[in-house]
């Protein structure tokens, strides 16, 4: 559902996902939005929107006065942290933080055991070696 969502916002918002891993409490991606838009937040609005409104109803948690006063649901944070790459190195520090963090979480113990991100993607494109930072090496 969460891809339906991407997709859905992408059809009518127009972005590229360079890096994407989804945790099972938050989200990192690196974005590229075509050149005279930089507009992040109407996206996230609407893949949050996109979502929440398909989404199980035991997935929403417990709804805060404040958050049934502003009609929002327990899923998404209400806010989110957007960093404008500065360079190449700082995309691929990034980029390579996004991977591993599966692994900095615990959730794994090498990238390549985490299904939810690009990282299988990237090393299709050789980008990435399958065996990068595991510690089966």
């Amino acid at each position: 559902m969460l891809r339906d969502a991407f997709r859905y916002v992408k059809s009518s918002h127009p972005f590229i996902i360079d890096a994407i891993a989804i945790l099972p409490e938050h989200i990192h991606c690196i974005w590229t939005l075509p050149a005279t838009d930089n507009d992040f937040s109407t996206r996230w609005r609407l893949i949050k929107g996109y979502f929440t409104r398909r989404c199980q109803q035991q997935y929403r948690g417990e709804i805060s006065a404040s958050r049934f006063d502003k009609r929002e649901q327990a899923i998404w944070q209400r806010r989110f942290w957007e960093h404008q790459i500065q360079d190449e190195r700082d995309f691929t520090n990034h980029f390579d933080y996004i991977h591993y963090n599966p692994v900095k979480h615990k959730l794994v113990r090498s990238p390549q055991d985490w299904q939810f991100s690009s990282f299988h993607h990237h090393v299709g494109q050789g980008i990435y070696q399958l065996d990068w930072h595991s510690d089966e090496s």
